[in-house]
């Protein structure tokens, strides 16, 4: 009888706790006055997005294991001063999908967007998606004016182990074999370095696990995204050389070190 009360507590206290999260987390869904759009890239996938507020045109280009629901509190600070287009990369959200994957689609993804609007715009990437803005900074030329990238997880020193070359074939195996909780916590554990107890408080406590497991299928495009950066070792001096237009790169005063590093280096090589 104890161990029967002892359990329904532990679960009373597990949904509490879930139902908190989601209200503190919750993005409030997609803004009233919100213009949902589709646009088609070069091999045909559609991406889907949405249009608010008045202004510059601002690209949000979302990190890892999210979709657009995870820009739309930024997005709301952006409207007042801002066109802020907010997207689902491809394989999220509303967007199709078409394989094989390659860095370049999604590139070409975001001109599709940028040429549907039909003036230069700036572009936001937090995580991986600021790897991916910043290559299409390199592509775009003039039709960029500024961007803005925060923490771009690069990793050029040992202030952080490197990211084993194996992680992507191990979660796209996950994948394959429809264990998909198993290939986000792989992505945590061995991508970010949270212990495995720490993820399985994650997928007890955070409401939006299961959208993780929904797209995880794209982490190993983020994976593709970073390749080359996250070995400890010194960035490509030529991948993001035409990349001229002004760039702004931030990191949280309290985030790791190795942020930090890998700001500087980015700094270092982007054209002045």
């Amino acid at each position: 009888m104890i161990a029967i009360v002892l359990v329904a507590g532990i679960v009373v206290g597990v949904l509490g706790i879930r139902f908190v999260l989601a209200r503190m987390l919750s993005t409030g869904g997609p803004p009233i006055d919100a213009i949902q759009k589709t646009v088609k890239s070069k091999d045909g996938t559609l991406i889907a997005y949405e249009q608010t507020g008045a202004g510059p045109v601002v690209i949000l280009v979302s990190a890892a294991l999210v979709d657009r629901d995870g820009a739309r509190k930024l997005a709301r600070q952006l409207t007042s001063s801002f066109t802020v287009i907010n997207y689902d990369r491809r394989g999220r959200g509303k967007s199709s999908n078409t394989e094989p994957y390659a860095v370049e689609r999604e590139v070409e993804d975001l001109e599709a967007l940028a040429n549907t609007i039909g003036q230069p715009v700036f572009l936001f990437g937090g995580s991986s998606g600021a790897a991916l803005a910043l290559d299409a900074a390199s592509r775009f030329g003039a039709r960029v004016k500024k961007s803005f990238l925060y923490e771009p997880p690069f990793i050029v020193d040992p202030s952080h182990p490197p990211i084993p070359d194996s992680l992507r074939n191990e979660i796209e195996d996950a994948v394959a074999a429809n264990t998909r909780g198993e290939a986000v916590a792989l992505f945590f554990q061995k991508g970010m370095g949270i212990p495995a107890v720490g993820v399985t408080f994650m997928r007890l406590l955070m409401p939006a696990w299961r959208d993780m497991v929904a797209i995880v299928h794209t982490a190993p495009y983020d994976l593709k995204i970073l390749a080359g950066t996250q070995f400890c070792q010194p960035l490509p001096s030529d991948r993001w050389s035409r990349a001229t237009s002004p760039t702004m790169v931030a990191v949280g005063a309290k985030s790791e070190p190795f942020f930090h590093s890998g700001a500087k280096a980015l700094t270092a090589i982007l054209p002045l």
